[in-house]
């Protein structure tokens, strides 16, 4: 039997790309037919838009706990969660190679479409390219999200204040590691899946239980040492963790230790850094331990005055400061 491919006909605008579209793409998604306007036209609510656009090339397209359609949606759902909105609108943009079966976009679409449905979003737009065989490396997606930021929210790197409380919604590192496992052929056994997932919905929880969030970051590309530079530079703040209490699975520390990595440097999906005033710590804990996607939330340090800097503490009272590298210690995981 021969397996149905993408051909570089079904970029080209005729009727192998409206076929693409109409009998592949579309259905899949669960939107409507062609013959809409080029741009949506969306009924807002009140509050304020929050707007974010990403891209995700990661390699493999499939991979334990995922694939790129999945990642896609997540990605940008969080990036809208990390400024406090509550996400509402897609756009998807597909850069498909010569030659990726058909089946495999089924399967990408399919995972868009349910981790949308999964998020309570909705796919409202978007374009479908096709580049010559060897010059996409099967599928890039491009996804822009738009939100509504409830009145009286501000979630802001700069609001964090000397004595916040860190905390961290879950175990860290382990997307990273999962995706080079994988890439890579490590053979772990059982492997790592990836902890791509929405945190929109714990995010909107801490809000409607009146948490104080001062500061959200997602520990994406770069990981949590990234994320937390960042916050540290915004607010000036010196952030300090506490090592014994970082949250990494047993798995993901032994795969770190052979390749001779720091989970701190590798990338979560599904996982996010939040600052608020420690009395309202052991609350906002109760309300993250409260929903199974943030079960595992820890309190992992505290924002002290001084030189913005991300320090560990060790269980020594020793601290060392933890340095961002000077390059990508893992391309591609996203």
């Amino acid at each position: 039997m021969t397996t149905e491919v993408v051909r570089l006909a079904h970029g080209g605008g005729g009727r192998l790309q409206a076929k693409l579209l109409d009998e592949l793409i579309l259905p899949a998604l669960g939107t409507p037919a062609r013959g809409a306007p080029d741009a949506a036209v969306l009924d807002a609510t009140d509050g304020r838009l929050a707007m974010t656009t990403d891209s995700f090339v990661v390699r493999p397209l499939f991979f334990p706990g995922g694939d790129i359609g999945r990642l896609a949606v997540h990605g940008t759902v969080n990036d809208l969660a990390m400024a406090g909105a509550r996400p509402l609108w897609l756009t998807l943009g597909l850069i498909l190679e010569e030659g990726l079966p058909l089946e495999d976009l089924r399967r990408i679409l399919a995972s868009v479409r349910a981790a949308a449905e999964e998020c309570g979003v909705q796919v409202v737009a978007g374009d479908t390219k096709v580049v010559e065989a060897g010059r996409g490396d099967g599928a890039y997606l491009n996804t822009s999200g738009v939100g509504i930021v409830p009145e009286g929210v501000r979630i802001a790197p700069d609001a964090i204040q000397p004595g916040d409380v860190l905390l961290a919604s879950g175990d860290l590192g382990r997307h990273g590691v999962a995706i080079l496992a994988a890439r890579e052929g490590l053979g772990l056994d059982p492997p790592i899946p990836s902890d791509s997932a929405p945190v929109s919905g714990a995010v909107a929880a801490l809000l409607a239980a009146d948490v104080p969030v001062h500061a959200l970051r997602d520990p994406t590309r770069g990981g949590a040492v990234a994320a937390l530079q960042e916050l540290a530079d915004a607010s000036g703040c010196r952030l300090v963790l506490d090592d014994a209490a970082i949250p990494v699975r047993a798995d993901v520390r032994g795969a770190c230790e052979i390749l001779g990595l720091d989970p701190l440097h590798s990338a979560a999906e599904g996982r996010f850094l939040a600052a608020v005033p420690e009395p309202a710590t052991e609350h906002a804990l109760s309300v993250l331990r409260s929903r199974p996607e943030t079960a595992g939330a820890l309190a992992i340090g505290q924002a002290e005055a001084g030189e913005p800097a991300v320090i560990r503490r060790l269980a020594t009272d020793v601290e060392r400061r933890v340095i961002l590298p000077a390059g990508e210690q893992l391309p591609r995981i996203c």
